[in-house]
């Protein structure tokens, strides 16, 4: 199969020829079917450039839905097992597309709300101003084991996990491309954060990602950059050649280390009997929650007491004390050294490193 390349023609036609369980990642920003009846003009009579294309319009909602089966199937069958897909779309079209997905099999895992930090205005006063855009994130399957790079996002929210309401702008300025008459070359061209955001999130470094409405190419233009591989499909000649032109142009990360995602999962194993046998927390530590509501005692085997002589692991004394099912005793548990309280999940982060650079 052919990666890094555009294929011109209909969407259906052309995902049909792809071989199966080929890619990793779908990302699809499909037809909006808006629906629109008449000019749209702003309060000085002036013409709105909405979407009025000719592929964006259907006969009926039937036929939308017939041909969201249609490109949704194949992806799936082109989707590896372990394989995700991205859609986003208007208040028009999304709700179809999230029935389409279950319909199929698809496993849903997130909505995201995409605010718009600078959105057209409800020039008529009747509605209220549509300012969002909605994403659903979805598994190939209920049983897939896709990739969700956890700490990269957070890393990019300020150490704040991620959350499912992402507010950016609107693609303006220099992103936005222009024809030759100075238009925009294409009326819902989605801005380049958008679209790393969502690569960055679910892929790793040499990942397909598979686009079937292609446009101008942001999606093609953020993998090469992130350095993963794309395949696009678009029907409209033009837009091939603005698209084909403008990923030319992108010069990808040359450094492969700064594109790696690895979730700690992912990252070599170290019990806590580890810091205990190294000398990082020595028998008879005294560790605490950081509310310092419970306290207890290392003990040689790497379990923990308390003064009322209960015992368990990290987790499991963790779990009990605060009468839960479940806890991370790495992020739970903390340890004064020189007058600092840090959790030990630092020094299972410090011996890591320790362990890398050895």
């Amino acid at each position: 199969m052919k990666k890094d390349v555009i294929y011109h023609g209909d969407c259906i036609e052309q995902l049909r020829k792809l071989p199966d369980e080929s890619v990793d990642l779908v990302f699809a920003d499909p037809p909006y079917n808006l629906q629109l009846s008449g000019a749209l003009r702003r309060p000085d009579q002036s013409m709105v450039d909405a979407v009025d294309d000719e592929w964006d319009q259907f006969d009926s909602f039937a036929a939308y839905d017939r041909m969201c089966h249609a490109w949704l199937s194949e992806c799936q069958r082109i989707l590896k097992p372990d394989g995700a897909i991205w859609v986003i779309g208007s208040y028009h079209n999304i709700f179809r597309l999230g029935v389409q997905l279950q319909d199929l099999g698809f496993w849903l895992l997130n909505d995201i709300v995409w605010r718009k930090t600078n959105p057209m205005p409800n020039f008529r006063g009747r509605r209220f101003t549509n300012a969002h855009e909605t994403l659903i994130w979805a598994s190939k399957s209920e049983k897939s084991k896709y990739t969700f790079n956890y700490e990269a996002m957070k890393a990019l929210n300020e150490d704040l996990q991620m959350r499912s309401d992402w507010t950016l702008p609107l693609c303006t300025g220099a992103e936005r491309l222009k024809d030759s008459a100075g238009k925009k070359a294409h009326p819902t061209q989605k801005p380049e954060n958008l679209l790393a955001r969502v690569i960055l999130s679910s892929t790793q470094r040499g990942d397909v990602v598979l686009d079937p409405f292609f446009g101008t190419g942001t999606t093609g233009a953020v993998a090469k950059k992130l350095g993963r591989h794309f395949i696009g499909i678009e029907q409209d000649k033009a837009y091939v050649k603005i698209a084909t032109d403008r990923i030319a142009e992108v010069t990808p990360v040359q450094d492969s280390h700064l594109l790696e995602t690895k979730t700690k999962r992912a990252q070599p194993r170290i019990p806590f009997g580890a810091l205990v046998e190294r000398g990082w927390i020595r028998v008879g530590d005294k560790m605490f929650d950081q509310k310092r509501r419970f306290t207890a005692m290392v003990c040689a085997d790497g379990t923990l007491k308390t003064s009322q002589n209960e015992a368990g692991s990290i987790h499991s004394l963790g779990a009990k004390l605060q009468e839960q099912e479940s806890c991370n005793g790495w992020t739970f548990w903390h340890i004064e050294r020189d007058g600092k309280i840090i959790a030990i999940d630092d020094l299972r982060a410090d011996l890591r490193a320790e362990n890398y650079a050895n």
